[in-house]
């Protein structure tokens, strides 16, 4: 009798510490009647429109859990990086003298984007450690806000940069869904 009773008694142990383990690691996202996934987490960024305009350019993000909504607004930022890098570059070789400083200074930033703050995020991502994606994502956003500021009030940047922290920013947002 002794043994039955030890052994009901670990078997409900069993399933308490199984039940405990599996709500400290699941975090439920609820998701409101006739809401998409995708729908839902871009609610819970500072821009739905930008968030739901990115998201529903990739036919991959309608079956894409919260990570695969990451992973693809990290893409969209390199698309915005290299759009800014493209206008960069051509103004180099049109523009004037005065803005060749500020033009050469923002190229350093976007690569830094490129080159740094992406692959971090990336990387981040597929490991499974959503901090270090949030922080490549934010030091993105604050790199092309940076950029517009060079140029002290006329920058011909201003579509490319805000279009950058933009997307940045609400993949950050996203991000934060996996702490």
């Amino acid at each position: 009798m002794t043994n039955l009773k030890t052994i009901t008694m670990f078997f409900f142990f069993l399933i308490y510490v199984t039940s405990l383990s599996s709500i400290i690691h699941c975090r439920t996202l609820i998701i409101p009647n006739g809401e998409s996934l995708m729908e839902s987490t871009c609610r819970r960024t500072p821009n739905y429109n930008v968030c739901i305009q990115s998201l529903k350019a990739n036919p991959a993000s309608s079956n894409a859990d919260v990570n695969g909504l990451a992973q693809i607004m990290v893409k969209v930022m390199t698309s915005k990086a290299n759009d800014a890098i493209n206008m960069i570059h051509q103004l180099q070789r049109s523009g004037s003298s005065s803005q060749k400083k500020a033009l050469s200074s923002c190229a350093s930033k976007y690569n830094a984007i490129l080159i740094g703050d992406i692959p971090q995020a990336t990387e981040a991502l597929q490991k499974g450690d959503p901090k270090f994606a949030e922080d490549g994502s934010n030091d993105a956003a604050n790199e092309a806000t940076f950029c517009e500021n060079e140029f002290n009030g006329k920058s011909p940047l201003t579509k490319q940069n805000n279009a950058m922290h933009d997307v940045s920013v609400v993949t950050a947002a996203i991000v934060r869904n996996l702490l």
